[in-house]
């Protein structure tokens, strides 16, 4: 099953890029892996994943020594200050960056190891209550705070978008957000980027790329539904 679905996944995102005059290789595909064991991990990375997301820190702890040495692991969910220490040397990328005490605690660890850890902001482009991360209006000032800490490096945005039985719903929110990082990166600040836009899930990933993500997270749609409580479900992360 996951072999086969990951084959779909790739065939999708090759089909909207080549919608929108993109090259297929501006875009990773992350395989959301959260809730799932070692052996359907290993199953994607045999089929060619190498980029894989959780939400939780003790899943990276646990899964990453377990799994081949050259996978990139994506921390994509909300992370405590207390649980960085799990995974700072372990993630390629910390993607839900939403708030100051965070970065100055990604800062500190980073710095203890010696590393420049990227990040990306969390964005909350659609403004709703459940979801955490910065407003639009918010988000340059918060970054030029953020790019003063020697230890991170700002590489771009990420949002959640709002779930909907209809993608195109989602269009308007992924527009924003590639504006809002390409106004960001005019502005040519130090110690950031604005190279990546973490946007786009299972049920929405060809319009993010459409709209210029360069990464998409995808979990449900590779390797199956998941089962967990439904105050969890409620504050889906990704996928």
């Amino acid at each position: 099953m996951v072999v086969e679905n990951l084959a779909a996944v790739e065939q999708k995102i090759t089909e909207a890029c080549r919608r929108s005059g993109r090259n297929r290789d501006e875009v990773t595909l992350i395989a959301v892996s959260k809730t799932k064991p070692v052996g359907m991990i290993e199953e994607a990375y045999a089929a060619g994943a190498r980029d894989f997301g959780e939400n939780k820190p003790q899943e990276i702890r646990d899964k990453q020594p377990q799994l081949a040495e050259d996978i990139r692991w994506h921390m994509i969910g909300h992370l405590q200050r207390n649980k960085i220490k799990y995974i700072i040397d372990k993630v390629c990328m910390i993607h839900s960056l939403d708030s100051i005490r965070l970065a100055q605690a990604i800062d500190e660890a980073a710095g203890k190891l010696g590393i420049v850890m990227p990040v990306l902001v969390e964005v909350n482009v659609a403004g709703e209550e459940s979801k955490g991360g910065i407003t639009p209006e918010e988000t340059e000032q918060f970054v030029r705070e953020v790019s003063v800490f020697p230890h991170i490096h700002v590489e771009g945005l990420m949002t959640i978008a709002p779930f909907t039985d209809d993608p195109e719903e989602n269009r308007q929110y992924f527009r924003k957000l590639s504006k809002l990082c390409v106004d960001i990166k005019q502005k040519n600040i130090d110690n950031v980027s604005m190279c990546s836009l973490s946007m786009g899930m299972t049920g929405d990933y060809e319009i993010a790329i459409e709209e210029g993500a360069t990464m998409v997270r995808v979990g449900t749609g590779i390797f199956g539904e998941r089962n967990y409580p439904r105050t969890e479900a409620d504050g889906r992360v990704e996928e």
